[in-house]
């Protein structure tokens, strides 16, 4: 029922009592026939809707009426009255509807902003200008160990992470709205050490912002850094590994330079000799600085590829014959077992040359002196493959895992040999991302290592293309 119409039966009771006893006294009718009279008009009155009512309108029936014009004056009045009632009762219907509506759409908003929070793989964590804890999402309930911490709680109290409790302290102290960055180091349930990048905001909890009425609470999110510490790491490492294997070739360049300059080759036999080594440490540099840029261009998918059928038997030995110089100078034996079949592969020459230089190298590099190094090929299914194998120092099966990372290199085995760890990344982008092969690894500790390359022949290709 409308709030007007819900009056109207009260304010008429109440008008009628008014207008009896003033008409008993003013009016020379009888008292029962006004009050008759009355009754009538004021049952007329409660059966008018709040849409029918209209003053003029109502006028007009009250002429047709027995009563006195002074009783009919006083009864238009009552009506306007209620008529003005109405208004003001409509106006606030609306106003409070309007609120109701705005009310429900604060909680629906709220309730949204509660579950984002609340699904937030981030950890969120707020408090109060007292230094309270008001909000801490399931991510920061994990991650902190608040499992038996309830809201209200102080902060010193609920929280054992010293750094944090400083931080949104000094940001809630604060009377202008200010943001606070660190990274802080927290241990997870697991026990496992990440890096966090923690941002703290001032919350405003007055009516204003930055008034004396206003008090402040903070907010941390919290987001996990540490891969991004992990390969800020390794480009330092990597940075200084690259360093150094240029410093070396350039030393060396630079040192028999200078033993020509000053005329130290009286003879052409040592002056061939110096301009060896300076060619040998030129070569150096330029495979670091071309491994560089291989591994950059695939990455980018700009390299330019050149696919032909080739033989892999072919490409495989010219390979053998570029490292057979560099194992003969650590006394070991390369040994070539290819098959003797044809295997044909659609393949970029220098790239297939590249991945099987890098993996002849690499195992040349960590195989001690008087060792062996085999490298195989034969036809499977509908692949061919070759693989390196060697008498090495092997890897751990966290190495294995890793050891196709940019910059990785084996922490036990770096003294062995020099390098950047971008060889075995190079070869597995160039056989996997580059000629849809695969590479992978079997090794252990002390007994050498396998590494093996499969990739699709000439036919499967030209029958999927």
């Amino acid at each position: 029922m409308d709030p007007a119409q819900a009056t109207l039966p009260v304010v008429l009771a109440l008008a009628g009592i008014v207008v009896a006893l003033v008409l008993s006294i003013v009016q020379k009718t009888s008292y029962q026939q006004l009050s008759q009279n009355l009754y009538d008009q004021l049952e007329k009155l409660s059966t008018i809707s709040s849409d029918d009512l209209d003053p003029a309108r109502y006028q007009q029936q009250l002429a047709k009426s027995s009563l006195s014009t002074r009783a009919q004056n006083i009864l238009l009045e009552i009506y306007r009255c209620i008529d003005q009632d109405r208004e003001k009762i409509f106006d606030f219907q609306q106003k409070s509807a309007s609120s109701e509506v705005k009310v429900h759409l604060a909680e629906t908003l709220a309730a949204q902003i509660n579950r984002v929070i609340e699904s937030l793989t981030e950890p969120v964590l707020m408090v109060n200008q007292y230094g309270e804890i008001t909000l801490m999402n399931p991510a920061a309930v994990n991650l902190l160990g608040l499992e038996d911490v309830a809201t209200g709680t102080p902060l010193e109290k609920g929280l054992q992470c010293d750094s944090l409790v400083q931080l949104l302290n000094e940001t809630r102290r604060r009377k202008l709205k200010s943001t606070r960055l660190a990274e802080i180091e927290l241990e997870d349930p697991d026990s496992e050490k990440h890096w966090y990048r923690v941002t703290v905001n001032t919350v405003t909890e007055g009516n204003s912002e930055g008034t004396s009425d206003a008090s402040f609470g903070a907010v941390a999110v919290m987001r996990d850094i540490s891969g991004y510490k992990a390969i800020q790491r390794r480009n330092a490492e990597f940075v200084s590994a690259v360093s150094h294997e240029m410093k070396t070739p350039l030393a060396g360049i630079k040192a028999y330079t200078e033993l020509l300059a000053d005329g130290e080759a009286e003879d052409e036999e040592t002056r061939d000799e110096f301009l060896g080594v300076i060619s040998g440490q030129a070569d150096r540099l330029q495979r670091l600085i071309d491994n560089l840029l291989n591994l950059a261009r695939i990455e980018a998918g700009v390299v330019s590829v050149s696919k032909k059928p080739r033989s892999l038997n072919d490409l495989l030995d010219e390979a053998a014959a570029i490292v057979q110089p560099t194992a003969e100078q650590k006394n070991i034996t390369l040994k070539v077992e290819l098959s003797p079949m044809y295997l044909g592969v659609l393949a970029d020459r220098d790239m297939i040359l590249q991945a099987a230089i890098n993996l002849l190298s690499n195992a040349i590099k960590y195989t001690p002196d008087g060792g062996s190094v085999t490298l195989r090929s034969r036809m499977s299914d509908r692949e061919v493959h070759f693989e390196v194998e060697d008498t090495g120092v092997g890897l751990s099966p966290e190495d294995c895992e890793m050891v196709f990372e940019k910059f990785y290199r084996v922490k036990k085995d770096q003294k062995m040999a020099s390098g950047t760890g971008l060889g075995l990344p190079l070869a597995k982008h160039i056989v996997e991302d580059v000629h849809s092969g695969t590479l992978t690894v079997k090794s252990e500790l002390g007994q050498g290592s396998t590494f093996m390359i499969a990739l699709p022949t000439v036919q499967v290709i030209e029958h999927a293309s």
